[in-house]
């Protein structure tokens, strides 16, 4: 099948989602002592394996199902996979291998694939394990129970909109009484978290362009909300993109912040004692709440303990038997006292958080004192790659884009690792179409994708939006919670860093 990547990018069968058919390579670690002859793993019909020479150090039995993650045949050490012969016709003894899963730190460090999360089961990160939690809550004593706390996703709470033909805001509440009638203590929506987040891509932005002669600021700003478009990032190019990529904290990780710190605080209990659920459109977000960065040394606990997608929400109602529509409504919750909790809201500039529009119109009026009421948007090679123009007097002010899918963004790489990327900021995201069309939003077998895309963006684009300057909460947090904009406590909780992740050498044959 001929790659829809462009021709630098090269990958048997590969799409913008992996499908269950590709293997996700980890190398098998060996140790290859001089003069110990060529070690030899035998796998047995149920899946076992066994150690066949002395010099292998040890091999690695990979149990991710139902999606496969296999061994190469011929590891480039030298050392072959024996799946033909018994135990017992080699020479030598045979030991059984101890079996290993591959965590979400192995999948960020394997380097074999582009986005690799979206179908690598993830046993520590389901609506399973949300439910142990539940569970576990039920049978020990008072006072020692985890505090439950949901976020969930604006575009999650569209797909279930569509699925239950409802509108956001009655989805919203019937999902909140859903999630407390399993248990849950809480349920936020992180269009509040969101606020956050653009208003530092804001600032983060305006910084970098007045000073684009230090190195260290460089131009064009790449958005930094999408996981899989980071995970690319840093295992691809490293160093060359890395410096391009904007600070600011993900709407979900901003959301953590806040219910680990500031929540916390509030409800007088240390972070550890919350378990803190998101409800995301995207397996890529289990990767991003993995990340080092977002986890609490001192007291061992991850800013986001769990990740559910739409769909394994959607799984939860139906082990339950529980059809949304009939549930009757409870009103969200609010972070803080000032905040209204009687309906969900949102932010202006489409389904994947409207970072371009928002940077765009802040940066037009700090910058250059133009004031812009509507962005708009030039299509170029397709409708997922967008430019977005502020001219003054005939000179171009600022030069804005989206690129949104793997081939839009491979394109967009080149010409900056090329030196010939004229853009000053770009909303880069990994799906097609963006985050209403997730890998973790619901599907519909009778509809048409477009068609159930549309359904999805026309249910989003119902609930009232509000700018992120305007909405009460926002600046008292950054007054008492934050001591000021800019401050070092705003730094550290909402802004992270991003790392280049060396290749592994494995068996499988990529040219970047």
């Amino acid at each position: 099948m001929a790659s829809p990547f462009s021709g630098a990018l090269q990958l048997t069968d590969l799409d913008d989602f992996i499908g269950p058919s590709q293997d996700c390579i980890k190398p098998m670690k060996v140790d290859k002592r001089q003069g110990s002859g060529m070690a030899k793993i035998h796998i047995e019909d149920d899946g076992s394996y066994f150690q066949i020479s002395q010099s292998l150090a040890f091999g690695i039995y990979l149990s991710l199902q139902p999606h496969v993650c296999s061994l190469g045949t011929n590891d480039p050490s030298g050392t072959s996979v024996e799946s033909r012969k018994s135990p017992a016709e080699f020479d030598g003894g045979t030991r059984k291998l101890e079996k290993a899963k591959i965590s979400l730190d192995d999948c960020l460090a394997c380097s074999g694939c582009v986005t690799s999360a979206e179908t690598v089961l993830i046993t520590q990160q389901s609506h399973e394990e949300l439910r142990k939690v539940l569970d576990a809550n039920k049978t020990v004593v008072p006072g020692q129970q985890k505090l439950v706390v949901i976020s969930v996703s604006p575009q999650s709470r569209a797909s279930l909109a569509v699925r239950f033909q409802m509108n956001p805001t009655d989805t919203a509440r019937k999902l909140t009484a859903f999630f407390k009638k399993l248990g849950a203590h809480y349920v936020f929506d992180t269009a509040f978290s969101r606020n956050f987040s653009l208003l530092e891509s804001q600032r983060e932005f305006v910084r970098r362009f007045r000073g684009q002669a230090d190195s260290k600021q460089a131009l064009p700003v790449l958005t930094s909300a999408c996981p899989g478009w980071i995970c690319y990032a840093e295992k691809t190019h490293g160093s060359a993109i890395i410096p391009y990529i904007s600070t600011a904290r993900s709407p979900q990780q901003v959301m953590g912040s806040l219910v680990k710190d500031f929540f916390a605080q509030q409800q007088h209990v240390t972070p550890d004692k919350i378990y803190h659920v998101t409800v995301m459109p995207c397996y890529d977000k289990k990767l991003e709440a993995s990340r080092p960065d977002f986890f609490n040394q001192e007291q061992q606990t991850r800013d986001v303990d769990c990740v559910v997608t739409t769909g394994e929400v959607f799984k939860l109602l139906e082990e339950e038997g529980v059809s949304l529509s009939e549930l009757e409504p409870a009103p969200l919750d609010g972070l803080y006292s000032s905040v209204s909790t009687q309906e969900p809201t949102s932010h202006r500039g489409g389904g994947s958080g409207g970072y371009l529009e928002h940077v765009f119109r802040h940066a037009a009026q700090e910058l250059f004192g133009i004031h812009v009421d509507e962005v708009t948007y030039r299509p170029l090679r397709n409708k997922d790659f967008q430019e977005v123009t502020l001219e003054s007097e005939g000179r171009v002010l600022l030069h804005f884009a989206v690129a949104y899918g793997f081939r839009n963004i491979q394109n967009l790489v080149q010409k900056l690792k090329r030196g010939r990327c004229p853009y000053h900021y770009v909303e880069v995201m990994a799906c097609p179409s963006g985050c209403l069309n997730g890998g973790g939003q619901l599907k519909a077998p009778d509809t048409p994708s477009k068609e159930l895309l549309q359904h999805v963006e026309r249910l989003y684009s119902m609930v009232r939006t509000e700018e992120p300057e305007d909405v009460p909460g926002v600046q008292e947090l950054y007054r008492h919670w934050l001591h000021g904009e800019g401050s070092e406590q705003a730094s550290r909780l909402l802004h992270t860093s991003y790392h280049a992740v060396e290749k592994a050498n494995s068996g499988l044959s990529i040219r970047w």
